[in-house]
């Protein structure tokens, strides 16, 4: 059995691996001799990203559409010969108030982050179950502490903590483990777009909204994959937040409190779309093979 502290010669499949943390995973994962599979929506960025990660497997594909995320899996999966790992990556957000905001926010939003995330493990999880497999699924701070504005991402992340929950007794027999990611906010391309509104600038205080370097959230999670950890934090202040989580959740909500009414007006003359929008119904049964 390989090492538990090591990445090289594992097989491992990331979504949401077109930008952002899952981009700058591969490559991270890639030079230190794994052997990765990317999977995510945006075709010229996931191979740009599989080029520097030696020609990686890639396809294109929406993980809320089951059979475009089945077909993916197994392509990949195939050419890998095999899997150890999956990295349940795949998000969107937007800000959304939960009276007088859109619904297609939400669906999308509990679409992409959750039940993309259950179809992934779904697909995923028979591979990886021996002895040094891994499932690691990213949730957030905000799955644990929920901020407003964000009560469709927050529903998400804490949807996608519940999965891993579950899953863990089902793959303890097999020897594999199961992971949790908790990030605050982040410096991606997705965080800029998700919090550049009117709304989020009024809410902007605190550590809750200071982004954190995008190569300290793919460090975490290559540590994470290295000691297959159950759990995942960036930055450091998250930690302690997943456990106190209720005593967490009345600090935000005082320290909010006098902004957030503010937030809500301004959220409801706002219409952001999602940071990575939906496939065009004509596209998503494109096919780009790795």
């Amino acid at each position: 059995m390989r090492s538990s502290a090591s990445v090289a010669g594992r097989r491992i499949l990331i979504t949401g691996a077109a930008r952002g943390i899952g981009a700058t995973l591969a490559v991270r994962l890639a030079s230190r001799g794994a052997h990765v599979a990317l999977v995510g929506l945006e075709g010229d960025a996931l191979a740009e990203t599989a080029s520097r990660c030696g020609d990686a497997p890639w396809a294109v594909c929406d993980v809320a559409d089951r059979a475009s995320l089945d077909r993916a899996v197994t392509e990949v999966v195939a050419i890998l010969g095999g899997l150890d790992v999956v990295v349940a990556n795949a998000g969107v957000v937007a800000q959304l108030p939960l009276i007088g905001g859109d619904p297609a926010v939400w669906d999308r939003t509990i679409a992409v982050n959750l039940t993309g995330a259950y179809d992934t493990v779904r697909l995923a999880a028979p591979y990886v179950a021996h002895r040094s497999g891994y499932v690691l699924l990213v949730s957030s701070i905000a799955g644990a502490v929920h901020p407003p504005l964000l009560g469709a991402y927050a529903a998400s992340k804490a949807g996608v903590e519940a999965l891993g929950d579950s899953l863990r007794p089902e793959l303890t027999t097999s020897g594999a483990r199961v992971g949790i990611a908790y990030f605050g906010e982040i410096d991606t391309e997705m965080t800029a777009e998700g919090f550049s509104t009117k709304a989020a600038r009024v809410l902007n205080v605190g550590p809750l909204t200071r982004a954190a370097p995008v190569e300290s959230a793919a460090a975490a999670l290559e540590h994470g994959i290295e000691h297959r950890s159950r759990v995942v934090v960036a930055p450091r202040w998250v930690r302690p937040a997943v456990p106190f989580r209720t005593q967490a959740q009345r600090v935000v909500e005082l320290a909010l409190r006098r902004r957030a009414p503010r937030a809500v007006a301004l959220a409801r003359t706002e219409h952001p779309g999602l940071t990575t929008p939906a496939p065009r119904e004509s596209q998503s049964d494109g096919r780009d093979r790795p």
